[in-house]
């Protein structure tokens, strides 16, 4: 990671493991040098966001298929445990039976999607990117530009795309429960009242409402995942300074102390960001089936 064969500083470090690896539509690899192109997607992400959204959708199938009616096994009674949950929250929110029978298997599906994405954030920091780093160098390369990031969720593209996906199941029920002429009159007709003179008033309020929801939703997993990681990362450079060194035993230490610290509470952390993007999931569809 370092340049011209030196050891790189704590800004280097941290500089290097927030770039990600970026390509173009024509596949090849590029850097992003503004805060918004369209013309780049970051690839660690969308790889690990497929890989991981295919090991939830496993580990779901799995729990359905091993499923009987005599006494679970703890697997079983631990997905049974989750799905009920779900379903407790979908009845609350959503009132309309028909509807849940999709928005419930959505939301368990979100649920275990984001927990396994966030739960990449407690792999070692440096231990897939280093293989990857690897790789790269044995393939004649330059090992200095090989970029990976593992946490899908610390990526705002990724949680703003998936915010984006609830966004449109907003749009699609409210078009299904209300119909396109309800939900019309809905939009030019609240929240100020059904008054000519308040209709663009009325929209502008809708779409700055479906704005705000979306982006919020999206950037509040975003900034929680992200400092994770940063704070990861710094841990890490507690050990990094021991091992380059040789001196500072209290660096040692306190990356041990730290380190597991800090997993234990990101457990926390990564079930809890999962769970309330969930709930968010859940209330912004129950809106949609509700009128104003």
């Amino acid at each position: 990671m370092a340049a011209e064969g030196h050891a790189p500083t704590s800004g280097e470090y941290i500089t290097h493991h927030l770039q990600h690896w970026q390509k173009n539509f024509q596949f090849e690899d590029v850097k992003q040098t503004s805060i918004v192109d369209f013309n780049v997607f970051n690839f660690d992400s969308l790889l690990y966001t497929s890989v991981l959204g295919l090991i939830a959708l496993f580990f779901l199938w799995r729990a359905a298929r091993k499923a009987h009616a005599g006494v679970p096994g703890r697997f079983q009674a631990a997905v049974e445990i989750l799905v009920e949950m779900v379903d407790n929250q979908a009845k609350a929110l959503i009132h309309n039976e028909k509807s849940r029978r999709l928005v419930g298997p959505v939301a368990l599906t979100v649920f275990m999607w984001i927990f396994f994405m966030n739960a990449m954030d407690m792999l070692p920091v440096d231990w897939l990117p280093s293989l990857w780093t690897g790789y790269v160098a044995s393939t004649g390369h330059d090992a200095h530009h090989a970029y990976m990031r593992v946490v899908p969720t610390a990526d705002l593209s990724t949680t703003l795309g998936l915010s984006t996906g609830v966004l449109l199941l907003c749009f699609f029920y409210n078009i299904k429960i209300k119909g396109l002429g309800g939900w019309a009159h809905e939009l030019i007709s609240a929240p100020f009242g059904d008054h000519w003179a308040l209709w663009p008033f009325n929209f502008l309020m809708q779409v700055i409402e479906f704005i705000a929801k979306t982006v919020s939703h999206g950037m509040r997993l975003f900034g929680n995942m992200f400092a994770g990681e940063l704070v990861f990362m710094l841990i890490a450079l507690m050990g990094g300074g021991w091992a380059l060194t040789g001196t500072g035993i209290g660096l040692a230490i306190g990356h041990v102390i730290a380190g597991t610290v800090w997993t234990l509470f990101h457990i926390l952390v990564i079930t809890l960001q999962a769970f309330i993007f969930m709930m968010l999931t859940l209330i912004y569809l129950g809106q949609a089936h509700d009128a104003h």
